[in-house]
């Protein structure tokens, strides 16, 4: 496309292997990223994550971490992050400054006890709904800008203006958004969505209640001399991914 010199500039630019003392600031102040992962196999997804300010912590310039919260129970990005660690974050400033940063890296789950005796500084979170089931923590491995050009400017709307607040840990189906796409109204006709390979969803239960009590109860790698991890808690068995091969529909 002819771009490589454009783009070799801007590698030796923009592009760190930490986050500077800008870049730190910046996260720390953002409600909000997007959030990329992969299976083992390639499929992504990206999701978006939320909270109050600083809830995407600058534990020092190569490491991040964010708390996972109950959610709809899916816990999608955690199951790509055990199979397939390379995670990439997206945070985009649109009320402020209207810039956004990248940071690519390696993540791994660990348990709220565990986050917390590593880290005893961290705020508990009072808001019900908000309280971390588990946290994933981020080796940034690159981090750099994303072009202002096109990020539009927005504004926050006025906080006696948003209504009755945020249902944080509701299970309240319309409060969640009801059924917004319509999808629930054309079940009877298309019947469950089934991923490849096929589960049932007890199975599928199961197997995401399995990965989360590995999570909370797997101890911290031993750091190696070079920094590094000595390698995942050897008596707790590889993720094998949510679904069985021989399950039947």
């Amino acid at each position: 496309m002819g771009t490589t010199e454009r783009a070799d500039k801007f590698y030796a630019d923009q592009v760190l292997d930490r986050l500077n003392t800008r870049m730190r600031a910046f996260v720390a102040r953002q409600e909000m990223f997007f959030l990329a992962t992969a299976d083992r196999h390639g499929e992504c997804d990206n999701t978006f994550r939320a909270g109050p300010p600083g809830f995407l912590h600058v534990l020092d310039e190569t490491t991040l971490a964010y708390p996972e919260y109950r959610g709809n129970g899916v816990h999608a990005s955690l199951g790509n992050i055990e199979e397939n660690p390379h995670v990439g974050i997206l945070m985009v400033d649109f009320l402020q400054d209207r810039i956004g940063l990248h940071v690519n890296g390696r993540a791994r789950i660990v348990g709220d006890e565990e986050m917390r005796r590593a880290h005893p500084g961290l705020a508990a979170d009072p808001v019900p709904g908000r309280r971390a089931l588990v946290w994933v923590e981020i080796d940034v491995e690159e981090a750099y800008v994303h072009c202002a050009k096109h990020i539009p400017h927005l504004q926050k709307v006025p906080r006696q203006s948003r209504g009755e607040g945020r249902p944080w840990g509701t299970d309240d189906f319309r409060r969640k958004g009801g059924d917004f796409f319509g999808a629930a109204a054309e079940a009877p006709e298309r019947g469950p969505f089934l991923p490849p390979p096929r589960a049932d969803s007890g199975t599928w239960r199961a197997e995401a209640q399995r990965m989360l009590e590995r999570a909370e109860r797997r101890p911290r790698a031993t750091a190696g001399a070079t920094g590094g991890d000595s390698g995942p808690d050897p008596e707790s068995p590889a993720f094998s991914g949510w679904f069985s091969r021989s399950s039947s529909a």
